[in-house]
């Protein structure tokens, strides 16, 4: 195996690992963030805590991580299609890839947030709607304005131990729509996507490299961890308004009284005249609370070199 090849294996390693952990530690928080954004007003939860309270009283503990199969599944390949993808458009853009250009730096964040979201899209398109299952169900009015395409794993009036399964729904969605069905909300992903990686990158980059080590030419773990924590609650928070738009186009299955949407720029209207401009901005403190600590894990084992350590073992 070529040193290149070395290298880019050890990225995907360290990329899919760090996804893992992140996600396992944060998922809760995740569906919190995601039944916020979808709920109109607070008639349902008041907040991150209530929300989180209630779906434990009303669903168990497991009830939290509804939805984490299916993430943890795909937040492999995404994280290390992510990260590496940043750097090798780093390196292909950039001399020695450690020169601070900012201007090729947000390039390549553009890059890597394209290169994702093949992963992301139909990752989240199955993930919301495992996520957002408990908070119809919960609901009396839970059944109406149910598309056509999501009434064969509804939980509105079903048994509490019925519930959805991402195989049922993505088998469900391939054969109503075709892969179309799987990448519903796809322009909203990379319209949020792509802003996020060109903030985070940059971001992370400099500020990581102002703990970088003159003996190792690293930064430590510690500054590492602390770097991705920053770069990922600005950048989570800078690009939440576009986040709510996917996750309430991306949601099938509608309470009643809440709309149904034709797109990004029919979404943001009827969100803009319904519900006023805060509205943008439901979910932030979650947003931010699951990207920090998720990134913070995500570039401290990066910058670890575990991937590398697992290869030279096997070696």
């Amino acid at each position: 195996m070529s040193s290149q090849d070395l290298s880019i294996t050890a990225k995907l390693i360290n990329g899919g690992l760090a996804g893992l952990v992140g996600v396992t530690c944060v998922f809760p928080v995740d569906l919190a963030k995601t039944r916020l954004q979808n709920q109109r007003g607070t008639d349902a939860y008041r907040g991150m805590t209530d929300c989180l309270m209630k779906t434990v009283r009303a669903e168990g503990f497991l009830g939290m991580y509804r939805g984490a199969a299916v993430n943890l599944s795909l937040v492999t390949p995404e994280k290390a299609i992510k990260l590496a993808a940043n750097d090798f458009f780093r390196d292909l853009l950039m001399e020695d890839g450690r020169q601070r250009n900012l201007k090729m730096e947000m390039l390549a964040g553009c890059g890597a947030g394209m290169c994702q979201v093949v992963v992301t899209c139909p990752m989240e398109m199955l993930k919301i709607q495992l996520q957002d299952a408990g908070r119809v169900a919960g609901c009396p009015q839970g059944l109406a304005a149910e598309p056509a395409s999501s009434r064969s794993y509804s939980t509105g009036s079903a048994p509490a131990h019925k519930r959805p399964s991402a195989t049922l729904i993505a088998w469900e969605l391939l054969r109503a729509q075709g892969l179309a069905g799987l990448y519903k909300g796809l322009g909203a992903t990379v319209l949020r996507d792509i802003p996020f990686s060109i903030i985070y990158f940059p971001l992370f980059a400099n500020l990581n490299n102002l703990g970088v080590s003159e003996h190792t030419g690293k930064a430590s773990f510690v500054h590492s961890f602390g770097a991705g924590c920053v770069a990922g609650s600005v950048a989570a928070v800078a690009v939440t308004p576009l986040d709510v738009l996917k996750t309430r186009i991306q949601t099938l299955k509608k309470g009643l009284g809440e709309e149904s949407y034709s797109g990004v720029l029919d979404c943001a209207r009827k969100l803009w005249t319904r519900e006023g401009p805060a509205a943008f901005m439901k979910g932030a403190g979650c947003r931010a609370l699951v990207v920090a600590p998720l990134f913070g894990i995500a570039q401290g084992i990066y910058f670890l070199g575990i991937g590398e350590r697992i290869l030279r073992s096997l070696e």
